[in-house]
């Protein structure tokens, strides 16, 4: 979400993020992202837990069909654009899938990576999928009116618990777009102690439970839901 120099080692790592391009295989596709870390900083490079979300997603066979998703800070959209093709992606032996699927996925990021981001949606979705993915500008805790309340099945975050000041307005944000059905999916590297704090936070106003953890790299994947619900997928 944040627009701000972040340090992530270096070597190889540093090489990766400082890269014009990426490429990524999922949902029987290839896609092929821009990155921009010298405009743009964190917003605009793609980051291990975007990688694993998707991933798991693919790998768990979770039914996006007929389902409204929203993903937050979405940066260079992969995430997105991965959950755009795997809600459309027709299942072996279903004919016309496209023709009665209905899943709507909303790409949010700040103002400032809007441009960067819909490129890179638009790049990346054949014109006929365009239409389900809308890139939508939201700041945390800001002009929630703009988006109806509770009204979506899966809110998702990649590396977007980092910055301790957006804590009370990332989960005033979460509170607003779930209702008792949403499934809150969030990956992120546990890299200090004030990620921990947050997940003490969310915890207060979600049942939260760890789902997934990638060790080759380091990414843990949380679900949350209101209350005490634990429905599967």
């Amino acid at each position: 979400m944040a627009l701000v120099p972040y340090e992530e080692g270096g070597g190889w790592a540093a090489r990766q993020l400082h890269s014009p391009s990426a490429t990524f295989h999922f949902a029987s596709r290839t896609i092929r992202l821009q990155q921009d870390w010298r405009r743009l900083g964190v917003a605009a490079v793609v980051w291990d837990a975007a990688v694993v979300l998707c991933a798991y997603l693919e790998m768990e066979g979770i039914d996006l069909r007929d389902r409204s998703v929203i993903e937050l800070g979405a940066g260079t959209g992969l995430l997105g654009i991965v959950v755009t093709l795997l809600a459309t992606k027709e299942p072996a032996g279903v004919g016309a899938l496209h023709s009665r699927c209905r899943a709507h996925v909303t790409i949010t990021d700040r103002e400032a990576a809007l441009e960067f981001l819909e490129s890179n949606v638009q790049a990346n979705l054949p014109p006929e999928l365009r239409p389900r993915a809308v890139v939508k500008e939201l700041t945390w805790g800001k002009d929630l009116d703009n988006f109806p309340p509770g009204a979506f099945d899966f809110v998702l975050g990649a590396d977007i618990v980092y910055l301790e000041e957006t804590f009370v307005e990332l989960l005033q944000t979460l509170e607003h777009l779930c209702s008792e059905r949403t499934v809150i999916l969030l990956s992120c590297r546990i890299r200090y102690e004030r990620d921990l704090k947050f997940l003490k936070m969310l915890r207060e106003r979600f049942s939260v439970s760890e789902v997934h953890y990638d060790s080759s790299k380091d990414v843990h994947i949380y679900k949350a839901q209101r209350g005490s619900r634990k429905d599967d997928f």
